[in-house]
């Protein structure tokens, strides 16, 4: 939730709860980004646990409007807030908020599905507090990008901004938790969806929802109460993901594929020529987000890969259904597929049957090194690597990284297992 409202122009994340809840997520998201993430909080004590944080969230929100003057405040709640009970459509009524300034919320106890939940419910909260329709629709799309990073976010806009579209992207990270090094320290910083463009929204032709599990509930309310057409679509992570993405456009717009786009896929299609011999045929285990994974077990597929096991933590039966069901089409048996998974039972299935490669967040490495396998990063969160966030994964560039990555791993591994007689040059 804290990430989802960093894409908003403007924006002062708020945890309603202890100062611990907020200071975990503040250096996850620096940890993974490694750039600066600000956040205010409640800063719950003994007397607001036993008496609830209504006074402190009024407090808060007043002194945050003036010490620190955002445009919007995004509240969320942790568990300690959840478990009191604090009514916070209630206290948000109650609250000095100042004119042409806004404030949104969602509720976000921890012990209720993931980091993704969270995401997804404030995506939700942007459209319900946020989006208006003016009763007419302008020629334009809203697209949700999931919980990608800010240079997925870039690659996005380059792709609908090739095919001539105007777009209304959000929330949008980039120009926030990437920003350059200058000499001037700015507490907002000048990237984000802004929140008249979050309003506009409610004005679009059509809604694009990039990942069921973070943006197909925001959509779906957008759709609801604004009439804008939703379309869910997978994350544009692979050939055939991101093929879709650009078709959705084309066909409810009406415009041609430029030849740079052709260009891109068509290079993309070569590589996966020149180097299939490199991991045709080779197991994989793969986990993550759910939004993430079952776009990368499709990729996978069109690889000629073999996802034997597919995971992810976030609850959902939808996650099991849809992955099984890319698997039966591809003709792959066998596999382990799971929702509400862990790292540990990934590793037991890994010793028991090993397989050629893992791929998933940082977490991962502590199995790779246990089970002596090569190792591909990818997700949130990155703790171990930089540059990640910066580098896309999505459309057909990202495609060419992936593949990168996937190829080079598999041919480190070999070069370091070869005999000296099969040391080769030219691989």
């Amino acid at each position: 939730a804290m990430y989802a409202a960093l894409g908003i122009h403007g924006c002062l994340p708020h945890s309603h709860g202890s100062q611990g809840c907020c200071a975990y997520h503040r250096m996850h998201l620096t940890r993974h980004f490694r750039d600066p993430v600000m956040a205010s909080s409640s800063s719950f004590t003994e007397g607001a646990s036993v008496f609830g944080g209504a006074a402190n969230l009024k407090t808060s929100i007043k002194n945050v409007f003036a010490i620190y003057n955002p445009e919007i405040i995004a509240v969320h709640t942790t568990c300690l807030s959840e478990t009191i009970g604090d009514d916070l459509p209630n206290i948000l009524k109650q609250a000095e908020i100042p004119e042409g300034k806004a404030v949104i919320h969602v509720n976000t106890p921890s012990y209720h599905g993931s980091h993704i939940t969270g995401f997804s419910g404030m995506c939700k909260a942007m459209v319900s507090y946020l989006c208006q329709s003016d009763g007419f629709q302008k020629d334009q799309v809203n697209v949700l990008p999931g919980f990608v990073n800010p240079g997925d976010m870039r690659e996005i806009r380059r792709i609908v901004n090739e095919l001539g579209i105007r777009l209304i992207m959000f929330p949008d990270t980039s120009g926030v938790v990437d920003t350059p090094l200058t000499s001037r320290y700015q507490m907002f910083p000048d990237g984000g969806a802004t929140v008249a463009e979050i309003r506009d929204a409610g004005n679009s032709e059509l809604t694009l929802a990039l990942g069921s599990f973070a943006s197909n509930d925001a959509a779906d309310l957008l759709q609801e109460k604004c009439g804008v057409t939703g379309i869910p679509l997978k994350l544009p992570i692979g050939l055939v993901a991101t093929d879709a993405f650009i078709m959705a456009l084309k066909d409810w717009f009406g415009v041609g594929i430029p030849e740079s786009l052709a260009v891109e896929r068509g290079q993309v299609v070569d590589t996966l020529i020149d180097t299939h011999f490199h991991y045709q045929g080779k197991t994989v285990a793969v986990f993550g987000d759910p939004d993430h994974v079952i776009a990368m077990t499709e990729f996978l597929l069109t690889m000629g890969m073999v996802p034997k096991y597919v995971l992810t933590g976030t609850p959902g039966r939808a996650f099991e259904t849809e992955v099984t069901k890319l698997l039966e089409d591809a003709g792959i048996t066998g596999s382990n597929v799971k929702a509400e998974g862990d790292l540990f039972e990934l590793q037991q299935w890994i010793r028991e049957a090993p397989v050629d490669l893992l791929i998933g967040t940082s977490y991962g490495k502590y199995i790779a090194r246990a089970e002596d396998i090569p190792f591909v990063r990818f997700g949130f969160p990155i703790l171990d690597r930089a540059v990640h966030p910066l580098m896309p994964v999505v459309g057909y560039r990202g495609c060419l990284r992936l593949i990168e990555q996937i190829s080079n791993a598999l041919l480190d591994r070999r070069d370091r297992d070869c005999l000296d007689e099969d040391f080769e040059l030219v691989l």
